[in-house]
């Protein structure tokens, strides 16, 4: 976990409960997870909240651009740069504001990248035990975030979605080269 102490422990996880504000925009983020799912797509969907209004959201597409960076947080980062641009703001006062809801927890790289930009806060569903940035590798320990994470809100639901996926085969996964008792694939 996060050196934050409002970061969120496993056992609080599932007793997350959010305003109905912070709902209605986590229902956002499971949209776009789902509209991942229906593209083949890791299914995360990412929203971020600046003033109390959307300025960036979407989902992976990593296999979409053919580029491993491409997952729903970095998508949002990009859209908030460009928010910024088009209306004159400076980034980090915005960032600071920016208030992150994500239906998986950020993997190791998005977490890096939304604690180096200092958002306020990231709200996700189910933890990343493959590549998350407080599950697998504590993020927070090395970079000290002032970001507020807290985790678990309809985790059954972003995980099912997940298993959705890995039931599935992915279409941009190398062709496997595992030898099968003496033949290649």
């Amino acid at each position: 976990m996060s050196n934050n102490p409002e970061a969120v422990t496993k056992d609080q996880a599932s007793d997350l409960q959010l305003s109905k504000t912070e709902q209605e925009f986590m229902e956002k983020a499971f949209f776009y997870a789902r509209q991942a799912l229906e593209s083949q797509e890791v299914p995360v969907g990412c929203i971020f909240v600046f003033n109390r209004e959307i300025v960036a959201l979407g989902r992976n597409t990593v296999n979409e651009t053919h580029n491993a960076t491409r997952h729903a947080e970095m998508n949002c980062i990009d859209q908030v740069q460009d928010y910024c641009k088009l209306n004159n703001l400076d980034l980090h006062p915005v960032f600071s504001e920016i208030c992150v809801y994500v239906t998986v927890e950020p993997c190791i790289m998005c977490s890096a990248a939304l604690y180096d930009l200092k958002v306020k806060s990231v709200i996700f569903g189910c933890r990343n035990d493959r590549f998350g940035g407080q599950s697998v590798f504590d993020v927070g320990k090395v970079l000290k975030p002032v970001t507020t994470v807290k985790g678990g809100y309809r985790a059954d639901e972003a995980m099912h979605l997940l298993k959705e996926f890995y039931k599935g085969t992915n279409p941009s996964a190398p062709i496997s080269k595992v030898k099968l008792k003496g033949k290649t694939k």
